[in-house]
Parts: C-alpha cells; structure tokens; sequence
C-alpha cells in the first residue's frame, strides 16, 4: 500500500474510538425506537451517539482546554484530540473562539439531543421545536467553527493529507452538517402535515 494511505496508530485508534461511540449509540437508539418507523429509530439512533460525542469526547475537551491545553496534556482522551489537531491545529492550544463553541455545542447541543430523545419516545408535543433548535446549533457550530479561519484563508487547515483533509475535516464534520439538515427537512415535512390536518379539521366545522 501506497505509504501515504497508510493509517499510523494514533489515527488508528482514534477511529476506532469514534467508531464504538458510533456502534454504542446506534445500539442504543435502534432499543429506544423499537416498533417505530425507520425515520424515528434512525433519528434515535444518531441522537443517541450525537450525545456521546458530546459529552464523551468534546466535553473532556472543553475541560482540558480550560484547565490547560491538549498539547500538554497526558490525558488519555487528550491523545484523540491531538491527533485531530493535526488536521486543525486550533485544537491543540486555547484557541477562545473553538473553547466557547465547545462549551455551547456540549451544554446546550447535549442537553437539547437528551431532550429530543425523550420528546421522540414519548411523543412529545414538542418534539419538531426541539428537533429545529438542536438542528440550528449544530450547524451554527459547524459554521463557527469553520468560517473564521475559512476567512484568514485557512492557515491551521492541512489539506495535504488524505486522512486529515477527506476523514478529518470533511466527513466528521459533514456528517454534523447533513444529518442535522435532514433532521430540518424532516420537521418541515412533519410541521407541513400537521398544519394541513389543522386547516382540513376546522373546514369540516365551519
């Protein structure tokens, strides 16, 4: 194999990390959706691992970040980041602008995805309102992430690595930016319907 599609340790296990977090919350979603629809057991299930991250991963993060920085430290969570940072070097030392995103995306992002997961199983009134806020953050965050450097012209950016570039940058963070938009897409064509039976419901009384 080609060295430069080669995958070191570090990345190795940091895949593997994000891949139990993915197999543990899919797990967990496709239990609490049992005997619903494809698209609520789906959204089950990338609740329940979109919240794992967050706390699991990004909130370790936010702490490390408050108390130090990841390049020093020696926790074991620290040596994932450190590898994303070799993608996005903002990670690796307090950078305000990543750190307050984090905060936000953990506490408000993680809290609104535990909620969303009772309001689906419950069948909540309030589902689509949560569903649309939690949905707005993520991609907020996704863009506050981003646009600033974007706008610097991408200095703590490497592009040079398929791994980095592709893996790191593109799909990790895309599949905040898609999913949510789907999540979006979906309130919209549920909200549609709800108010159309409103509307046909009263035409039958008046």
């Amino acid at each position: 194999m080609h060295a430069g599609w080669e995958l070191g340790a570090s990345a190795g296990g940091s895949l593997l990390l994000f891949a139990s977090l993915l197999a543990v919350g899919c797990a967990l979603g496709l239990r609490l959706g049992r005997g619903r629809g494809t698209a609520d057991r789906g959204s089950l299930a990338w609740l329940c691992f979109n919240a794992l991250v967050h706390f699991a991963l990004e909130g370790p993060y936010v702490y490390l970040s408050m108390v130090g920085n990841i390049t020093d430290s020696d926790a074991l969570i620290a040596s994932l980041w450190k590898e994303y940072g070799k993608a996005d070097a903002r990670w690796l030392n307090f950078d305000p602008a990543i750190v307050s995103v984090e905060i936000l995306t953990v506490v408000l992002g993680g809290s609104l995805a535990l909620v969303l997961i009772y309001a689906i199983v419950k069948e909540k009134h309030y589902r689509h309102f949560v569903q649309i806020t939690l949905s707005v953050c993520e991609l907020y965050g996704g863009w506050m992430t981003f646009c600033p450097d974007w706008l610097m012209g991408s200095p703590n950016l490497n592009t040079n690595s398929w791994l980095y570039f592709w893996v790191y940058l593109v799909f990790l963070n895309g599949i905040w930016v898609l999913i949510p938009g789907l999540l979006l897409w979906q309130s919209w064509v549920e909200l549609k319907k709800m108010h159309h039976k409103g509307s046909n419901s009263r035409k039958k009384f008046q």
